[in-house]
C-alpha cells in the first residue's frame, strides 16, 4: 500500500468561506425537506458564496418540531485549527427558526435572507420579485 493510499495519513478537506448548517427534526420526517432546501441553496448561491451545508437530524424531545437554518460567516483569518481548537471563529446567524417564525420559510424568503449575508445587492432573479399579495394597492 503505496503512503498515497493510506487512509491514516488522509486529512480531511476543510471549507473555508460562509458555511450553512440545517437542524431538522428527523422524527417529524423533515429529511426531504432539509435536503431540498440544502440542493437549492447551492444551486442559488455555489460554492463561492457558501462553500458547506451540513444537516443535523435530531430526534431527542429537546429537539421536537426543530428546523433552524444557521449561518457561519466566513473569516478570512480563520483555518482549521482556529475551527478545531474553537468549534468556530464566529458565532452563526440564525437566519430562521421555525418556531419562532411560525412556520417553515418560503423558499424565496429563505434565499433572500441569506443572500443578504452573503452577497448583499446580488440579484436573485425571479426570487427578488414581490408576490401580488405584498404589493400595494
Amino acid at each position: 500500500m503505496s503512503a498515497e493510499s493510506d487512509s491514516s495519513e488522509f486529512i480531511p478537506p476543510f471549507a473555508s468561506g460562509n458555511r450553512i448548517t440545517i437542524e431538522f427534526c428527523d422524527r417529524c420526517r423533515w429529511l426531504h425537506r432539509a435536503t431540498w432546501f440544502q440542493t437549492e441553496l447551492f444551486l442559488t448561491f455555489g460554492p463561492k458564496a457558501v462553500s458547506s451545508i451540513t444537516l443535523i437530524p435530531w430526534m431527542s424531545d429537546d429537539t421536537a418540531g426543530r428546523f433552524r437554518v444557521w449561518l457561519w460567516m466566513e473569516d478570512e483569518k480563520e483555518t482549521a485549527a482556529d475551527i478545531e481548537e474553537t468549534g468556530s471563529g464566529k458565532k452563526p446567524v440564525l437566519v430562521w427558526d421555525r418556531k419562532s417564525e411560525g412556520g417553515f420559510p418560503e423558499l424565496k424568503v429563505l434565499k433572500q435572507r441569506i443572500r443578504d449575508y452573503v452577497q448583499p445587492g446580488q440579484s436573485l432573479g425571479h426570487s427578488d420579485k414581490k408576490d401580488e399579495n405584498d404589493k400595494k394597492t
